[in-house]
C-alpha cells in the first residue's frame, strides 16, 4: 500500500515537471493583453502554460466583458496538457500551439482555470 502511493505520488510530480527547456519570464498582463482590431471583438489574452503553471496566472477584466485566452503550452508536462476550462470543459494544449478559449469576466467575482491534474490554477476577475 505505501509503495502504491509513493508510485503515484512520484508519477504526478513528474507528470508536472519540465523536461530541460529554457525558462523564459513571465510576461506581464500589460504587455500581453492585444487589443482587439474590431472594436465589437474580444479582447485577446495570451497565457503561458509553462513550468510555473499559467503567466498571467490572473486576469482582470471588466464586469461582462468577453475575453479570448490564448493558451500556449510551452512545457512537455502531462498535467499541463489539459487544460479544465471556466466552463467545466477539459481542452486539449498541444505543446507549443495556440489554443483560443472563450470566457466573459463576470459581473463580480472570478472564474478560475486549471490543468487537468488541478495542480497549476488561474483566474479571470472582474475588475470595476
Amino acid at each position: 500500500m505505501r509503495a502504491a502511493l509513493i508510485l503515484a505520488l512520484a508519477l504526478a510530480f513528474v507528470g508536472c515537471t519540465k523536461k530541460k527547456e529554457e525558462a523564459k519570464p513571465a510576461p506581464t498582463p500589460a504587455q500581453t493583453a492585444e487589443k482587439a482590431t474590431d472594436p465589437g471583438a474580444p479582447r485577446r489574452v495570451p497565457v503561458e502554460a509553462g513550468k510555473d503553471g499559467y503567466a498571467p496566472e490572473r486576469i482582470p477584466g471588466k464586469p461582462g466583458e468577453k475575453l479570448t485566452l490564448v493558451f500556449t503550452r510551452t512545457v512537455d508536462a502531462d498535467c499541463l496538457a489539459k487544460l479544465k476550462a471556466p466552463d467545466g470543459t477539459m481542452v486539449d494544449l498541444p505543446l507549443n500551439k495556440p489554443v483560443d478559449v472563450a470566457v466573459t469576466v463576470p459581473a463580480n467575482g472570478d472564474v478560475k482555470f486549471a490543468c487537468g491534474m488541478d495542480m497549476f490554477h488561474g483566474v479571470v476577475v472582474a475588475e470595476k
